[in-house]
């Protein structure tokens, strides 16, 4: 799978998953007490090593009461990160020994035949390896690399192992001319069944129960119209203490698959409206810069009267106030109807989000705006805006360069932004204003 390489840290409560974590994340993200269940607000980073990047994930949970509980939260733990990680670390404790847990786990991942890395924890003296390590080598996971992730022993050589696993750097980046579609939404709005219509096959398992697609899926399509790479997500969920740890993984999924998509789909469910959860979801895409299109799932359920579509948009539009810009398209997966217009929008919205204006053009539209609608003054001082240049595209970036960055307040560049997208159009994209004083570098 393209985009950053994923490496999760599983193994049973206590045995320093989290400090370890933070150790090799060079950060304290993760919150680490004796405590079993320290609930953790935050279980994965981006870090990198030795020139190559990666996304570090922390598997850690609730620790359950009765060994029957415990068997199952390592096999679900496991589970997960076999479903998403590309490098597994075992992370054992040396001080306890191989436990029956240490076995199933390891039996769990073996049978995965996913790539996996056993780490020995609590390993805190340097010097000739302590004889308890080859113990490990029970597991059949292949060498035991001593670590401490007190005092950081050992942590390169687990990085470098992790790292042997990783697909060579060329082909992480996909340079094609496929645009790269990522539809995302809670749970159960119906993405897969989505992704099934446009396809026209079954490509993923399609159920009432939330969650269950699990990791992003890849697919690519090409019609008359072009070539589009879809990428089904894991929905974002509601928290819940079951589904906690499933809920971290398919947040990161989703957010990866955000990251690495030119045009985001935004799915929500008519029957409910936008919901709390979807603002997230939305906000995902909005705050990457991509284009976006909102589409409105199981239209066909809904009871028609007068104005129902007018009224749903308007409700859309205030819920969403942060995206005025993404087009809204009324849809059915399961029947069909209008799923055709998402591949005109989808190219619309991927041109307007690559669009590039001339400085000519930009300062005409500048000048024009200060004319119709004075810029605000403060004690006596107006602002003045000078210039204004295109930094960059994906999304459409803009330097304005004033006299005074204190007095271009919020509203008046809202006011600025309101004049480009209605001289260039720019629909379905975020703009980035970049506020610069006069002298200063326009990519500062």
């Amino acid at each position: 799978m393209a985009g950053k390489p994923l490496i999760a840290l599983v193994g049973r409560p206590n045995v320093g998953k989290s400090m370890l974590f933070n150790k090799l994340v060079g950060k304290r993200i993760s919150i680490v007490e004796d405590t079993p269940g320290v609930t953790r607000d935050r279980l994965y980073a981006d870090t990198d090593w030795n020139g190559r990047s990666f996304t570090l994930v922390d598997t850690g949970g609730i620790e359950p009461r009765a060994d029957s509980e415990l068997l199952q939260f390592m096999r679900e733990q496991a589970q997960i990160a076999m479903d998403t990680a590309d490098v597994i670390v075992l992370v054992t404790d040396i001080r306890t020994g191989v436990t029956a847990a240490d076995q199933e786990i390891a039996d769990m991942l073996l049978r995965s035949r996913r790539p996996v890395v056993l780490a020995v924890n609590k390993v805190d003296s340097t010097g000739p390896v302590d004889p308890d390590v080859y113990e490990f080598y029970n597991l059949g996971l292949g060498e035991p690399i001593p670590v401490s992730a007190v005092h950081g022993h050992g942590t390169g050589d687990l990085l470098d192992a992790c790292l042997a696993f990783f697909p060579p750097e060329q082909e992480e980046e996909e340079e094609d001319d496929r645009i790269r579609v990522a539809i995302i939404g809670r749970p159960n709005v119906g993405k897969s069944s989505l992704t099934n219509r446009i396809l026209g096959e079954t490509r993923m398992v399609v159920s009432e129960v939330a969650g269950t697609t699990r990791d992003a899926v890849d697919s690519p399509y090409e019609d008359e119209s072009g070539k589009y790479l879809f990428i089904d997500t894991a929905g974002i969920r509601r928290k819940s203490k079951v589904e906690d740890r499933i809920e971290k993984f398919s947040v990161m999924r989703a957010e990866a698959a955000v990251e690495r998509a030119q045009v985001c789909l935004i799915l929500l469910d008519a029957r409910e409206g936008v919901t709390e959860q979807d603002t997230k979801v939305a906000g995902l895409a909005h705050e990457g810069g991509k284009a976006s299109v909102i589409i409105v799932n199981k239209w066909d359920l809904i009871d028609k009267e007068t104005r129902t579509m007018d009224k749903m948009r308007e409700d859309i539009r205030r819920d969403l106030s942060f995206m005025p810009y993404a087009p809204i398209l009324f849809i059915s997966a399961l029947t069909g109807q209008r799923v055709n217009r998402i591949f005109e929008l989808v190219r619309y919205v991927y041109e307007q989000n690559a669009m590039r204006i001339s400085t000519g053009m930009l300062n005409n539209v500048l000048a024009d705006a200060t004319a119709r609608v004075q810029p605000p003054t403060d004690k006596g001082k107006r602002l003045k805006l000078l210039y204004m240049t295109q930094t960059g595209v994906r999304p459409p970036t803009f330097a304005i360069f004033c006299n005074d960055r204190t007095l271009f307040h919020f509203s008046y560049q809202r006011y600025v932004e309101n004049q480009l997208r209605s001289v260039f159009g720019l629909e379905g994209t975020p703009i980035r204003l970049l506020i610069r004083e006069r002298g200063e570098a326009v990519d500062a």
